[in-house]
């Protein structure tokens, strides 16, 4: 699979700078998020397969390219990942959508699995993970093998800003899944937050502390 691809498009760096901003609400929040997500998945959607169709338009017919029924799933990571999955689901609304629930440890700071809900089909599509922010990894890479215990084969990563140390590990735990990220951050501190990151998307999405 290729390296990570950063999507830094001015549009997208703009969103992201004022998702940062600590005094950015969670209904602003949310927006961003989701326009946001829209971007991303225009590039991470750009290798979907077409097929030609024949089309009458009012002046004359035409051939044409459609998507040539590539069946897609999307699987936002419980919780902070729900935030992506309105921008997601606008352009591909055709898209089943599973869960996985984690959460991280406050002592070992690993993941811990409490939910898990995929489409019966999940082996048949091309699958979308998506969570906001990539911190240490821990929990993408146990998302990512859950998925491919049902059998998924096809699999992409989505995240917003990820730090170095999650990009790593989760590109040596799965090299066979395509990451794409909006902003590489600077590094993780003693309580694996990421810096300078936005803080808890969850928190922010959601309103809560």
């Amino acid at each position: 699979m290729g390296k990570p691809v950063i999507l830094d498009h001015p549009l997208i760096q703009h969103k992201i700078s004022l998702m940062r901003d600590k005094n950015t609400g969670s209904k602003e929040f949310r927006e961003l998020i989701t326009e946001v997500t829209m971007l991303m998945c225009f590039e991470a959607t750009r290798d979907l397969p077409l097929k030609e169709v024949e089309i009458e338009t009012p002046i004359a017919v035409a051939k044409t390219k459609v998507i040539s029924g590539r069946k897609l799933a999307l699987v936002p990571i419980l919780r902070a990942g729900i935030g992506m999955v309105d921008g997601a689901l606008k352009l591909l609304p055709a898209a089943k959508v599973g869960h996985i629930g984690l959460y991280r440890d406050p002592d070992t700071h690993q993941p811990v699995e409490y939910y898990c809900k995929l489409p019966g089909d999940i082996a048949e599509r091309d699958v979308i993970v998506v969570d906001p922010m990539l911190a240490t990894g821990g929990s993408a890479i146990d998302a990512i093998s859950q998925i491919k215990k049902h059998g998924a084969h096809s699999i992409k990563f989505m995240c917003i800003i990820a730090a170095p140390e999650g990009l790593q590990a989760l590109t040596e735990a799965h090299p066979d899944v395509q990451v794409y990220i909006a902003a590489l951050d600077q590094k993780l501190n003693e309580n694996k937050y990421i810096i300078p990151g936005l803080g808890d998307a969850g928190d922010r999405i959601f309103g809560t502390k």
